[in-house]
């Protein structure tokens, strides 16, 4: 009987994005600024709309929670990414490596959904005003969230069970810039087909079950606004829906190319070029999104701004 030697896995070293030391800089000094402005833009947005007393909405109570996921979401991968761009060693550990895979699925899967409860506050707003405040309650927007809390930390617990049950006992090079599924499967030393598979419906289930309930809401929602007579009706529901659309879209292209296309098509350049897309810029978009095309987002934005010039005006006199 032979016994096989296998060197066990305890670090990762990850490639990163960049080979030469002036292209590592440059993105550092690009992300660390993209960084920056994800934190204050998501960060202020959620402020924004706490101390507004107009925006105490469903639909700003989801946009809220959409901010804090999106917080999350980027600082769970680009603070390790901006350390490794000035670093001559990229490695993570292995506890630290599925750490960071967990709560990037779980992050994820969290905003797929929100946008899917985003959707069907949109329809109910525009389809059924009437029964708006029953539908959309306190409660029920509270338990919707909670919902989708818990659906991504479910997720995320399936899909990175079957990553990290797996036997890592030949190369630990990631060709990646943080720890994702489709990398870590290259990495295992047996068969990863029942685990990918898994992992793919997962995703699937999670991905294609919100995106239909966004199609389906936003079908009901083009024909209602076809149906209505007032042309500024028509502009006011579009221009509600559109800022919705558009991350949305963003987000939806990026991810289904990156996770639901075949295998044979994978290619680790793109697949990083799309992944610094979503973990990175789409984050930094949202907030922008939201509040140029909103004029009551832009109201309080100015008018918290207009108070306190007041108050430092105030501030001046008195000294």
């Amino acid at each position: 009987m032979t016994r096989t030697n296998y060197t066990v896995v305890t670090e990762f070293i990850l490639l990163g994005l960049a080979d030469t030391l002036e292209l590592q800089i440059t993105l550092f000094l690009l992300f660390f600024m993209v960084y920056t402005l994800t934190v204050w833009g998501n960060v202020g947005m959620v402020l924004l709309i706490k101390a507004d007393s107009r925006l105490h909405t469903p639909m700003y109570f989801f946009l809220a929670n959409l901010s804090f996921v999106d917080v999350c979401y980027s600082s769970t991968i680009t603070p390790k990414m901006l350390v490794d761009l000035l670093s001559e060693k990229k490695t993570i550990s292995f506890v630290g490596c599925f750490v960071q895979l967990y709560f990037f699925i779980a992050l994820a899967t969290t905003e797929c959904i929100l946008f899917g409860l985003m959707a069907y506050d949109r329809y109910v707003a525009i389809c059924n005003p009437l029964l708006y405040p029953m539908l959309m309650s306190r409660t029920i927007c509270l338990k919707m969230a909670a919902g989708a809390f818990t659906a991504g930390l479910l997720n995320s617990m399936v899909n990175t069970s079957c990553v990290s049950s797996l036997p890592f006992c030949g190369s630990n090079v990631i060709n990646h810039f943080f720890c994702d599924s489709p990398p870590l499967f290259k990495l295992s030393c047996s068969d990863t087909w029942l685990n990918e598979s898994t992992t793919s419906i997962f995703a699937g289930v999670n991905m294609i079950g919100a995106l239909l309930v966004i199609l389906t809401s936003y079908s009901y929602i083009l024909f209602s606004i076809f149906r209505m007579r007032s042309g500024e009706g028509r502009r006011k529901a579009f221009s509600t829906c559109a800022s919705h659309l558009t991350a949305i879209t963003l987000f939806y292209s990026t991810a289904i190319y990156t996770y639901l296309r075949p295998s044979s098509s994978y290619s680790i350049s793109q697949d990083k070029v799309a992944s610094v897309f979503y973990t990175v810029v789409i984050p930094m978009l949202n907030p922008l999104i939201y509040s140029l095309r909103n004029k009551e987002v832009k109201a309080a934005f100015w008018d918290i701004i207009t108070k306190k010039r007041i108050l430092l005006f105030c501030d001046w006199l008195n000294f």
